[in-house]
């Protein structure tokens, strides 16, 4: 009778324990699955932008493309068009997201969860390392959640030893075909 009690205590305790996926620590971030398209303005001029992010390897990251396309216009005659994919992780040591992006231009950089407020509508990650550019520059990512349909996102560089520069920023849309949310 002992051994049936202790194991039906031990059955409910088991059962009481929510199971670790990696996809609940990603839940923070589920309001940017989808497809979006926006403006950008900054440094290389105005342009468009489109992006998308989905869940992918057993949804345990999500995977982010974007593609920024400035047409030549005065403060860019050439015009140009930026491309980068990233990878949003959550590190379970650290308990914090991780933001890995890869840019057409080379540069690889490691952001890391530097704010996330209680509501989920800001967020800040900040470079922890930056390959293929000199020694001590860093880059912030800054999202601000408007409603279910829109969002900015600031990007600022500091050189070495300065305060951070506003370099773009971008607003998204939800796209009207998007069915993801």
């Amino acid at each position: 009778m002992q051994k049936r009690v202790v194991l039906i205590v031990l059955v409910q305790m088991l059962l009481a324990i929510p199971a670790f996926n990696a996809n609940t620590k990603l839940s923070a971030l589920q309001y940017f699955l989808g497809h979006r398209q926006g403006t950008v303005h900054g440094e290389p001029g105005s342009g468009t932008v489109e992006r998308d992010y989905e869940l992918v390897m057993n949804e345990m990251f999500i995977r982010v493309r974007n593609k920024s396309v400035y047409p030549p216009q005065e403060k860019n005659p050439k015009g140009e068009t930026h491309e980068d994919f990233g990878l949003f992780s959550y590190d379970g040591n650290r308990k914090k997201h991780v933001l890995r992006q890869f840019h057409v231009e080379g540069f690889v950089n490691q952001y890391v969860e530097d704010t996330f407020a209680p509501d989920g509508k800001k967020m800040v990650f900040v470079t922890e390392a930056i390959e293929d550019i000199p020694a001590g520059w860093r880059a912030r990512e800054t999202y601000q959640i408007w409603d279910n349909y829109e969002f900015t996102e600031r990007f600022e560089l500091a050189a070495p030893g300065e305060e951070f520069k506003l370099y773009s920023e971008s607003a998204f849309k939800r796209a009207k075909a998007d069915k993801a949310n």
